[in-house]
């Protein structure tokens, strides 16, 4: 497992984990302690989710070593079919299975005889930023919740960008991945997205194509791209309906103010009941919160959990 977009830090350990999901698909991770860690004591715990697309040897690999070094016990996952996660067909994307995987994060982690199963939060990047947060409606275990330029896939897939698409649009959608399933099932294989969704000369798209498909970002597991079919299940069920339940546990929302998604996190937290905090980043945009270390607050993230899961 290698070709991590960043440098361990001398002061972490790594650690390459598996378990599985309810569904019994094997989930690839990292474990990230400090160098001093100490296992004779009961620890506060994060788990994070990578963006939609991405895996943990990316930003959320880099949340990991950064909350570590502040004194959590930090797992990054790749999600179900993604990665060196198993699951089969590859690259598929699920609203019910992503949820999921935060959920068997927690079940990993609380079940570490060195961290505190009553002092576990998650932390959600882009599209996980919205798969966390929708575990945390149903999975009470998740004392804490933040986001980062966070992305409802379910929003954004059946509704498309600000709520823009038409009626016509929909159907028309609808209608072309419900006959790629014919060619899907004759095929004997589904068939992914085309990978030029993701380009240079699209003002909301640039952002990721300089991360994926750039050395600052780039990895190979990291496709940009799923299978044509799965989409189809977002247009079905949404996933922050019930955001709400999530209070009296906090949420932290936290975005660029430069980004093209900073809409997601804005009527999120408005849609939230308390506790609950919007966290906007001067001179961010969309991915400067994957990796940009001089902007990501780590700070503020070190804060809201250390007081959160006290």
């Amino acid at each position: 497992m290698d070709n991590y977009i960043f440098e361990l830090d001398e002061n972490v350990t790594r650690e390459n984990v598996t378990y599985k999901n309810r569904f019994g698909i094997e989930i690839a991770a990292d474990l990230y302690r400090s160098k001093d860690f100490d296992e004779s004591e009961r620890h506060a715990a994060v788990l994070i989710g990578p963006p939609h697309s991405a895996v943990k040897e990316q930003g959320s690999g880099i949340y990991g070593q950064e909350l570590a070094k502040r004194g959590f016990v930090a797992l990054a996952f790749d999600p179900s079919y993604n990665g060196y996660s198993g699951g089969e067909p590859r690259h598929i994307t699920s609203p019910e299975v992503f949820t999921e995987d935060f959920s068997a994060a927690v079940d990993y982690l609380g079940t570490r005889p060195y961290v505190d199963r009553d002092r576990i939060g998650a932390v959600g990047i882009c599209g996980s930023g919205g798969f966390a947060l929708s575990a945390a409606q149903v999975d009470r275990r998740i004392k804490a919740v933040a986001t980062t330029s966070m992305y409802d896939i379910a929003r954004a897939a059946s509704k498309g960008f600000h709520d823009s698409m038409t009626e016509d649009e929909r159907i028309h959608a609808l209608n072309e991945m419900a006959e790629q399933r014919y060619a899907d099932f004759e095929a004997g294989y589904p068939a992914l997205a085309p990978r030029n969704t993701i380009s240079p000369d699209n003002p909301i798209t640039e952002e990721f194509y300089e991360f994926y498909t750039t050395p600052r970002g780039y990895h190979h597991n990291a496709l940009t791209q799923f299978t044509i079919t799965s989409i189809m299940a977002y247009f079905n069920f949404a996933l922050l309906d019930k955001i709400k339940w999530i209070s009296p546990r906090p949420i932290l929302f936290v975005a660029g103010d430069q980004a093209h998604s900073r809409y997601f996190s804005e009527d999120a937290h408005e849609a939230a009941a308390d506790p609950k905090e919007l966290v906007i980043v001067p001179g961010a945009n969309h991915i400067d919160l994957y990796d940009d270390t001089s902007k990501i607050p780590f700070d503020k993230l070190d804060e809201f959990f250390t007081k959160n899961l006290a």
